[in-house]
């Protein structure tokens, strides 16, 4: 059941959504479109315009005869940004999460290299509010997350390449579901200096130094999930150690 709020179309979207990326819904299976309005509570138009933003992404499809079924995993618009929320709004599994850091791996370096050739003062003015908020958002994690993508948003726009810019979308995935459980866990490194010698980096307008700087960012950023995810299995472990009897 959804509720009025966001609207139905938009929640029913979203329900659906979030059910066929977390596998609720295996590719190949024929769903019924008549079980939607009954579970989500909503009419056969809410359900009926909701199919059709899911079959815009390729996850489902429907054919006469043959009913409405969920498309191969390879038909699916893994770019677009509500499946790249969905897949990281959960519980992201370990690929996913590798192929996002392998993505910021290949993308932001790049990025870096060229908005230290590029940047504009106003590209800069952005950086430094960006890193301005980071510090001072302190132990909110929610805070944290939000200025931690408008600075790597910014840096991607002092590249002054549009099709670059568009990687945001892959960017901003890959740092929220990162930074949502790192911070999340209150168990992470102190980022700003290495920002902080990004931000210099573009300024003095050094590519080298901000490859060189942005790849210790991603490398501290990978350091700081496998610590969470360490500890994570560490007290799963513990809580499953059998407990001694007094």
């Amino acid at each position: 059941m959804i509720h009025p709020g966001r609207g139905l179309h938009g929640q029913a979207v979203e329900e659906l959504g979030r059910r066929i990326i977390r596998g609720d819904y295996p590719p190949g299976s024929v769903v019924d479109p008549v079980n939607f309005e009954t579970e989500l509570g909503v009419s056969k138009t809410v359900v009926r315009e909701a199919m059709r933003v899911l079959a815009s992404k390729g996850l489902l499809e429907s054919r006469q005869k043959r009913g409405t079924t969920i498309r191969p995993r390879a038909d699916w618009n893994l770019l677009d940004s509500d499946l790249l929320r969905w897949q990281g709004s959960s519980a992201p599994t370990d690929g996913f999460l590798e192929d996002l850091a392998e993505v910021r791996a290949i993308v932001e370096p790049a990025g870096a290299r060229l908005a230290a050739l590029r940047r504009t003062p106003a590209d800069l003015d952005a950086m430094r509010r960006a890193l301005d908020a980071m510090a001072a958002a302190g132990t909110d994690a929610a805070a944290m997350v939000e200025a931690d993508l408008a600075f790597h948003r910014a840096l991607l726009d002092a590249a002054h390449n549009e099709l670059l810019s568009r990687m945001e979308v892959v960017i901003e995935a890959g740092l929220r579901v990162r930074d949502r459980i790192v911070h999340g866990a209150q168990h992470f490194s102190d980022s700003i200096p290495v920002h902080q010698e990004l931000v210099d980096a573009v300024e003095a307008g050094d590519p080298d130094a901000a490859v060189a700087a942005v790849e210790s960012l991603l490398a501290q950023a990978t350091d700081d999930l496998a610590a969470v995810r360490a500890r994570t299995d560490q007290d799963v472990a513990t809580d499953t150690l059998p407990k001694e009897v007094p």
